[in-house]
């Protein structure tokens, strides 16, 4: 499996950013799809999960009602829609893909992308 990330860029708070992850090399729809972050200094924090129908999904508590995880199986991407941006929100972002459930705990994904870089500036 080989994910992409792309659409990160500089942007000022209370904006917005639409990153995008494209999948290749594997069926994407058999994959439960999770990001995550890592902002420097610090540890690689959860922050959105999608299952493999795209029916159900989670969220980290620092970005619940502010960004909304989705998916084109058809399209083999998934997408991170983030608005309200805050300086806090400036990281590294990455995608992942599992064979398991979705979940917030970053051990279970199997396979990550490169990451794209955001930064918010206040």
């Amino acid at each position: 499996v080989q994910l992409q990330a792309s659409g990160g860029g500089l942007v000022q708070a209370g904006g917005s950013l639409r990153l995008s992850c494209a999948a290749s090399g594997c069926t994407f729809s058999s994959y439960d799809m999770g990001w995550f972050r890592q902002a420097p200094g610090k540890e690689r924090e959860f922050v959105a999960a999608i299952t493999r129908s795209g029916i159900s999904t989670y969220y980290g508590d620092s970005v619940k009602g502010r960004f909304t995880v989705s998916r084109g199986n058809a399209r083999n991407t998934l997408y991170l829609q983030m608005n309200s941006l805050k300086p806090e929100d400036t990281a590294v972002y990455y995608c992942a893909a599992t064979t398991g459930s979705a979940t917030r705990d970053s051990r279970i994904y199997n396979n990550w992308g490169q990451g794209t870089l955001v930064t918010v500036s206040s």
